[in-house]
């Protein structure tokens, strides 16, 4: 099961990762990740991604995309693998066929997870994060017993700074005009898989699953 997992800043996507590694034993994959992980072990693609990112500047595609690959090729990938967060562009994607290729594999799935922009807005603006346990809450959806604690451990909820409507509308823009002409890419391969996410989270992970297995 060889997947990728698309939909913009706020829909959700993490949670619905964990949902689809548990249901098919494969490892969850995000460039984050990835870097951190060269960088920590001192590889030589980690050394020279940490040179791009210390200058705050975006690692290369060439140099991301064979990050990615070098990852693909480890054992825990022989089943399959989600990928998320990457690719984030129709060249990136593109590479990413060509390692496949050179790899005699091919993906099966993308799924992209739909949420309309003025309720991706709402979920981000209204969430708020315990300063002491990280649990997290949202002002509508997810209310506290007492406004402002964190029901687990009494610590002080927080606003993010990336939550204010102004920075996750420019985040979504962002993924309208980089990302989401990934869509019509991989709609012309047939693997699409649209998802909506607007659903309660439990009833989203079930219709991926569903449609994982039913395609």
């Amino acid at each position: 099961m060889r997947a990728i997992l698309l939909g913009p800043p706020g829909a959700g996507k993490g949670t619905q990762a964990e949902t689809i590694v548990k249901e098919f034993s494969i490892p969850h994959i995000s460039t984050g990740d990835i870097f951190r992980q060269n960088i920590k072990q001192g590889t030589v693609l980690g050394k020279k991604a940490k040179e791009y990112m210390d200058q705050g500047l975006l690692v290369p595609d060439e140099l991301t995309v064979e990050l990615v690959k070098d990852r693909l090729l480890q054992d825990d990938c022989r089943n399959g693998f989600l990928l998320d967060g990457f690719p984030r562009t129709i060249l990136q994607a593109d590479a990413l066929e060509d390692a496949l290729k050179s790899m005699k594999q091919k993906l099966d799935f993308v799924v992209n997870i739909e949420v309309r922009k003025e309720l991706l807005v709402e979920r981000a603006v209204g969430r708020r994060v315990c300063s002491g346990c990280g649990q997290t809450y949202h002002m509508t959806f997810n209310k506290p017993k007492k406004e402002g604690i964190c029901d687990n451990c009494g610590g002080e909820l927080i606003q993010r700074k990336d939550d204010t409507e102004e920075t996750v509308t420019k985040r979504i823009n962002v993924y309208q005009e980089q990302t989401e002409p990934l869509i019509d890419y991989y709609t012309k391969k047939g693997i699409v898989i649209n998802i909506d996410g607007e659903k309660p989270i439990s009833e989203v992970g079930k219709d991926i699953v569903a449609k994982m297995r039913n395609k």
